[in-house]
């Protein structure tokens, strides 16, 4: 094994370690809400009708990181997805995150709606409030909180400032970036490769769902999709 390898190994060993530290620097104050906003704002729509919105482009090529996704990506059983009845007076297209049964719902017509397992925030990084993808990214890079960095150097693991989207990525396979307004949160739907910890609070305020899942809900959604956390 070159020294090369050894580091990159060491590293990936690390960043599965933090995998339940979450993805914002701050925690929200429990209970902590968000003002409800409209949607990021459009800049203009693309050829096919569908609002262009600010902040980085979906990433939607093909990527062969999807193939090599191997062992258990599902949550626990009583978290799998499934098409159920739903009742909201949300519009089909909501994204609805009920953080009290850990449960994420893309409303549809007809009263039903897709469920998904989702890991939430930690004790005392709670918030609820109306906010909206603003970017979505296939294999996402992660930027670990400066804070983070520096108590993980202090302990003799080395975190670089960025790590490129691959196997053992803290965000997982696919990221959906929330925003309020114009302004990112800092909070994300993301994929994990701990899928036991989905139906768990461990989260730094990030919404963590099974890498399966989080692949089939990306495909369904769009930026500018309403997200309605409660």
């Amino acid at each position: 094994m070159t020294i090369a390898t050894a580091k990159r190994t060491a590293f990936l060993a690390v960043a599965v370690g933090l995998l339940m530290a979450g993805c914002v620097t701050k925690p929200a104050p429990q209970s902590a809400s968000l003002v409800a906003v409209q949607p990021p704002v459009a800049s203009k729509p693309d050829p096919a009708g569908q609002p262009l919105y600010l902040s980085n482009p979906d990433d939607t090529a093909d990527n062969p990181l999807d193939q090599a996704l191997s062992g258990n990506q599902d949550p626990p059983p009583a978290f799998k997805h499934a098409e159920v009845d739903y009742a909201t007076s949300e519009p089909a297209g909501t994204i609805i995150i009920d953080t009290k049964s850990k449960f994420l719902y893309l409303v549809e017509e007809g009263g039903k709606a897709q469920r998904y397992g989702v890991g939430v925030g930690r004790e005392g990084f709670g918030w609820q409030g109306v906010v909206a993808i603003g970017s979505k990214q296939k294999w996402p890079r992660w930027f670990p909180p400066k804070e983070m960095v520096v108590r993980e150097h202090a302990r003799g693991h080395m975190i670089p400032d960025m790590m490129e989207g691959q196997i053992g990525n803290p965000l997982g396979a696919r990221a959906m970036y929330l925003y309020d307004g114009k302004k990112d949160t800092l909070f994300r739907i993301h994929g994990t490769f701990e899928p036991k910890s989905v139906g768990t609070s461990a989260s730094s305020g990030c919404f963590r769902m099974a890498n399966n899942d989080v692949i089939d809900l990306y495909e369904r959604v769009h930026v500018g999709t309403r997200v309605v956390v409660q």
